[in-house]
Formats: structure tokens, sequence, C-alpha cells
């Protein structure tokens, strides 16, 4: 298996094994959205929390350039370390939710 092919089943894997933790507060969904063919991988919350609504994107990994880019993580996961632990270099994981300039102080790509 080619490392693209291998990084798309590393996320594909983690997120669905996020996305199944049930939710203790309200009717919220929480559920998988992936585009392997533009490689972006989501983890979406849909539901109520009482009157309140519940909507948005809780987790957002993509592919780009041979990277995985951590473009959201609204967790208390620590995505990037996860990654490393299913044996992702960390000079293949952007923290895209870090400013350009910030990135090298991380212990991640820089890009």
């Amino acid at each position: 298996m080619d490392t693209i092919e291998s990084y798309r089943h590393i996320i594909q894997s983690l997120l669905t094994d996020y996305a199944a933790i049930p939710i203790a507060n309200g009717s919220i969904d929480c559920y998988t959205v992936f585009d392997p063919k533009q490689d972006h991988y989501q983890v979406m919350n849909v539901g109520w929390d009482g009157h309140r609504r519940v909507y948005g994107c809780v987790l957002h990994l993509d592919i780009k350039q041979g990277k995985i880019w951590i473009e959201q993580n609204m967790t208390e996961m620590r995505v990037a370390q996860e990654l490393v632990d299913l044996g992702v270099a960390k000079e293949d994981i952007v923290l895209g939710f870090q400013a350009p300039e910030m990135r090298q102080y991380t212990d991640y790509a820089v890009i």
C-alpha cells in the first residue's frame, strides 16, 4: 500500500473511532464525512442540546502534497500524537490550524 493510501486508511479509521464515541448530553448525532477523491475528512456534530442547536465540524483533516493537514480540532483528542502513534511521521503532519509563522515552534512539518 502506498503512503497516501495508507494515510487515507489511518485517517478514516481514527475519525470513525472518534465518531463512535457517544455524546453524553443532548440529542446529537456525530458522523463522518469522507471525500477520498479530494482527500477531505471530517467529523460533524448535528442535533440539539435542549433548546440549543448544535451544528459544526469538530475534526477536519486533509491530505495535501503528501502530508496530513490538521485543519480543525475542536476535541480533546491530541490528533497529531494519535497519528504519530499510528505510524505517521511527524514531518508528514502539518498543524494547519496554526499560523504558518508559528509552525516552526512545533514538532511537526513547517510548510
